[in-house]
């Protein structure tokens, strides 16, 4: 492990003390409260900092969370130009809303053209099934082929507990999800299709001349930034939300399935995201192109090189705990000249009570060419007298 020098260890103590003057006292981070439900999740979004986690891996029955991966489908689907909002489709006797009679719909009639954002509406603020078989018979010309579509966007994400038999949620044999692959749906919605998430946030939607209100009641509660994502409900799933909330620059994605009641799934979610922020905080301590040493480089021009890191720093810590944030550094090679400007010689360590929390790769922030004949035998007959 390379120790400091002197003036290096007094830059990297400096940044970590000016970081500390911004926090709060030290305090004692209590367990994550007891939830009510089948399995629960809390994932910071930005570094991927796991919370809180109850049976986060057991399959359930989605219901309509399966939503959230027929709009991820169709936010990729904009995005590539394959299909646009402004597309009209016909709506056929399976999308029917007469064929969903005791659950949601967006009341589309057969044989009616609707366009795609009016039922990417549908789908996401009404959680329209009729919307759904619609959406999917446009994009991939059945439900069937359009499951399909739905899996293989699943496996690439990396959910790897889901599978999906249908477009709307609606139960049916080998159709389920966990709590973390919803995190992980969640959080790719955010991240690969902006535009698509934004509409997550829309509290009412009124399509032929029915009003219908977002079912995600977090949207309404001042105590929370919430602009996402989407509830479920069947008799035998229960009530399940995802839901995403930032506050300053920390966005947290939690996950509720199997409650009792509405009321119960929006209480759950509130307690998740309420202890999340309340006792944790994600920051950012360095930022690219932050120099950490200038380190001693053999047969150069220079005897030094900066070395530092190409990205941000993002960490999830307990909330008081910025002023125990070190960091430190190890190479893994003897430095020689010529040394291209960003090459990897080592990995940046961020330690908090003494464990290794994140690392980073070291790399150099300048070139540096070869010094001149006689200085490259100088120190070459210096290392190996060093060796």
């Amino acid at each position: 492990m390379t120790v400091f020098k002197p003036k290096v260890v007094k830059k990297i103590l400096g940044v970590v003390c000016s970081l500390s003057l911004f926090s709060a006292s030290a305090q004692i981070i209590p367990s994550p409260p007891q939830m009510s439900a089948k399995g629960y999740f809390l994932v910071d979004f930005t570094t991927g900092k796991v919370i809180a986690e109850g049976e986060a891996d057991t399959k359930l029955l989605p219901a309509s969370l399966t939503k959230m991966m027929t709009s991820y489908v169709i936010g990729t689907e904009i995005l590539a130009g394959n299909i646009a909002p402004t597309d009209m489709v016909t709506i056929s006797e399976n999308a029917w809303a007469k064929n969903f009679p005791e659950s949601s719909k967006m009341f589309i009639e057969v044989g009616k053209k609707v366009s795609v954002d009016d039922l990417n509406h549908g789908i996401i603020i009404q959680s329209g099934n009729d919307a759904c078989v619609a959406m999917a018979e446009h994009i991939a010309g059945s439900e069937s082929a359009f499951a399909d579509l739905m899996n293989a966007h699943a496996e690439k994400l990396g959910m790897t507990n889901s599978f999906f038999i249908n477009s709307h949620g609606l139960d049916a044999p080998e159709q389920f999800t966990t709590p973390r692959d919803m995190a992980t749906l969640g959080a790719a919605l955010i991240r690969d299709v902006p535009e698509e998430y934004a509409l997550y946030k829309q509290k009412s939607f009124t399509f032929n001349g029915i009003k219908q209100y977002n079912r995600n009641s977090l949207l309404w509660d001042a105590s929370l930034d919430v602009d996402g994502i989407k509830t479920g409900h069947t008799a035998e799933a229960g009530y399940s939300l995802v839901t995403s909330a930032t506050k300053g620059d920390m966005r947290l994605i939690a996950v509720v399935m199997g409650t009792e009641s509405e009321r119960a799934r929006k209480v759950e979610s509130k307690k998740l995201l309420n202890y999340g922020f309340r006792f944790f905080e994600t920051i950012t301590p360095y930022k690219a192109g932050d120099s950490f040493a200038d380190q001693r480089i053999w047969m150069g021009n220079k005897e030094t090189v900066s070395l530092g890191i190409t990205q941000d720093t993002p960490i999830t810590i307990p909330r008081g705990q910025r002023k125990n944030l070190k960091a430190h550094f190890e190479l893994d090679q003897t430095l020689t000249a010529p040394l291209a400007k960003g090459s990897t010689v080592g990995t940046l360590f961020l330690q908090l009570d003494g464990e290794d929390i994140a690392q980073y790769p070291l790399v150099t922030l300048e070139e540096i060419e070869e010094g001149s004949f006689f200085s490259r035998i100088y120190d070459y007959l210096r290392l190996q007298i060093m060796q």
